[in-house]
């Protein structure tokens, strides 16, 4: 079961973060055979949360895990919505940036690759890079509630904090270079 937020609360309790969209209905979008659904999908869900939040929402997160996205899926939204990049699942490991910010890699999953992203925040620590790097983290929240996850991310985030060479930021900022 998850808490949800009451809709007078959204925009206070998620001041300084940032929202993006992840459709009305949570639906595979590469199941919809329909171009004008999947835009519906989208763009209805950005323009309300932009309503609820008070500032243009243009960031998105695939639903439904797995093969969530393709690249007709990924076509539709750059072309017919206002969203400026779309995070998929799938875990690239590394830290360069990305052209196509519509079929966004993160580097890792933050619940079921927790070594993983361990590991991979020391070796991030440790980099000297000519070129900016991106270190992206995806998961849900409500996935902490579990197995000791606020604790054991919190320790990551306890690793990666307080470091000058680091620009801590949102998606917006790190991605659309804002």
């Amino acid at each position: 079961m998850h808490n949800k937020v009451k809709r007078e609360d959204v925009r206070s309790i998620y001041e300084g973060h940032e929202v993006a969209a992840h459709t009305l209905t949570h639906p595979n979008l590469t199941e919809i055979p329909d171009k004008k659904e999947i835009i519906r999908q989208v763009e209805e869900d950005r323009v309300k949360l932009s309503e609820l939040c008070g500032y243009d929402v243009v960031g998105m997160a695939y639903p439904c895990g797995g093969v969530n996205y393709n690249a007709v899926v990924s076509e539709i939204i750059r072309k017919d919505t206002k969203i400026q990049y779309a995070r998929t699942i799938v875990s690239n490991r590394n830290f360069s940036r990305q052209i196509n910010l519509y079929e966004f890699k993160p580097t890792v999953y933050c619940y079921e690759e927790f070594e993983e992203m361990f590991q991979l925040g020391k070796y991030f620590l440790n980099l000297k890079p000519e070129k900016t790097q991106i270190f992206y983290v995806w998961g849900h929240s409500y996935e902490f509630d579990m197995n000791d996850g606020w604790k054991r991310f919190e320790e990551f985030l306890e690793m990666m904090s307080g470091r000058t060479d680091i620009c801590y930021c949102t998606n917006r900022e790190a991605l659309l270079d804002v």
